[in-house]
């Protein structure tokens, strides 16, 4: 799914990576670094969530939020569509353009359930679902 055309930016809205950051961060031992671009959230060294710009040739700039998910909540999202992608690396990986007016209740349950993909059961224990 590599295009050379397309590029990978820190072009994300402040208020945007501001509401993803307090959602992240209310998790157990959810922390936040710069990634490579954008910015992620991870729990015991593994990435939940991670906010980044893309820019495709023809194409208005995205926010894309990239998240975990199985079983048949990944199946429903993969056919689901737009605003929705499956990201073609890992299994579990998908990504959801962030546009218009979204829903952030959405959001909040997409980043909670990929945090309970990757975190300790201990962790997950701890979620209020």
């Amino acid at each position: 799914m590599a295009d050379a055309k397309r590029r990978y930016t820190d072009g994300v809205p402040d208020e945007v990576e501001r509401r993803l950051r307090e959602l992240c961060l209310a998790l157990p031992e959810a922390y936040e670094e710069r990634a490579w671009v954008g910015t992620r959230w991870m729990v015991r060294k593994r990435t939940f969530a991670h906010v980044l710009g893309v820019e495709e040739p023809g194409a208005p700039p995205a926010v894309v939020l990239t998240f975990r998910s199985v079983g048949e909540e990944l199946e429903v999202l993969r056919r689901t569509g737009h605003p929705f992608h499956f990201l073609g690396w890992g299994r579990d990986a998908m990504g959801m353009v962030l546009e218009g007016t979204f829903d952030w209740d959405e959001v909040r349950e997409l980043v909670t359930e990929s945090y309970c993909v990757l975190a300790p059961k201990k962790l997950v224990e701890r979620v209020d679902r």
